[in-house]
């Protein structure tokens, strides 16, 4: 079975996404901006969050640059794009306190776990653009490393997006239906390359609401195949995320009964409901279970505002990547 990771209203948790919450079928809540507000309130709705079930993880995108969802009182992250300078050296030290400062302010308002960082190129997606580190493997990977180290010494698991890879096709996937019809060998060389050098040191991939031709028909996050090559080809055992089940390119194949039952079938450990309209569906399938590789996703340190902007390395972090607001 597939866990369900589901979006909620607002600011403050309401009674029937208190009952949500309490279906075993669902493992985790994630936000967006529409339940952000200063640091405070976030740690409030993190706290009644956890009060339903205190087993629940909270997520969140926050990669910075065009996808930071906490904004009031944290810091302007700079897009992923923007950390690769001439000096690789000094790009892998920008990188890396670009992940340390990212995931120690997201624990410290009560998250868990931002969906970080993207491992696609900077090549023609109208989605990624500078959202990716580079339009190179070589530096993706190099960068991607860095980053993830960074997260994991601030006490947060890495999630590498968007497996295969999304940054090679155009559309988004959010708004159209999204095939890269390469062939294989081109997407392991480019592409796969930064997904397969770094996955041993994340907790989770997330997979792309792509088809790749050359290699299955369905869309990576509702493909065995993907699964089967993730799990064999690179010897990989950490949990598997579907994007989003409400973008179009998900839509695509039925209803959200019928994108969980893919989900399900494809053995995805974990499916994002990220529009509240669609979690009761989901829940009323009857297709959600318990992820048991969700553990692999839970920080390994918790930190409060306070603890946290005192800490010297806060300052240096913010100094590292130019950010006085």
């Amino acid at each position: 079975m597939t866990s369900l990771i589901v979006g909620i209203g607002g600011t403050q948790l309401a009674d029937h996404e208190r009952t949500w919450l309490l279906d075993p079928g669902v493992s985790g809540v994630i936000l967006f901006k529409r339940n952000s507000g200063p640091v405070a309130q976030l740690r409030q709705l993190c706290d009644a969050i956890r009060t339903v079930r205190d087993d629940l993880l909270i997520c969140v995108d926050q990669e910075g640059g065009r996808v930071q969802r906490f904004v009031d009182g944290f810091s302007t992250l700079p897009a992923l794009g923007q950390l690769a300078v001439a000096d690789t050296g000094q790009a892998q030290e920008r990188a890396l306190w670009h992940g340390w400062l990212m995931a120690a302010e997201t624990l410290a308002a009560g998250a868990d776990l931002s969906f970080a960082p993207v491992l696609d190129l900077d090549r023609a997606s109208r989605v990624i653009g500078d959202r990716a580190f580079s339009d190179d493997p070589e530096v993706v990977s190099i960068l991607g490393a860095a980053y993830v180290a960074g997260m994991a010494e601030a006490g947060m698991q890495a999630v590498g997006k968007h497996f295969p890879g999304h940054g090679s096709v155009i559309p988004d996937t959010h708004h159209d239906v999204a095939c890269d019809d390469r062939p294989m060998a081109e997407l392991e060389s480019l592409d796969l390359k930064p997904f397969s050098r770094l996955a041993q040191d994340l907790g989770g991939l997330m997979l792309a609401h792509v088809a790749y031709p050359a290699w299955c028909q369905e869309p990576a996050g509702f493909s065995s195949r993907w699964v089967d090559y993730i799990r064999q080809q690179l010897n990989y055992d950490g949990a598997l995320i579907s994007d989003d089940l409400g973008m179009a390119a998900a839509v695509e194949v039925g209803d959200i009964a019928a994108r969980l039952r893919l989900c399900c079938e494809a053995a995805v450990d974990i499916a994002l409901v990220c529009d509240p309209a669609d979690v009761p569906a989901a829940i009323e399938s009857g297709l959600g279970g318990r992820c048991t590789r969700m553990s692999q996703l839970r920080p390994t340190r918790q930190w409060s505002w306070s603890s946290l902007v005192n800490d010297p390395k806060y300052a240096q972090a913010r100094r590292t990547l130019g950010i006085t607001a």
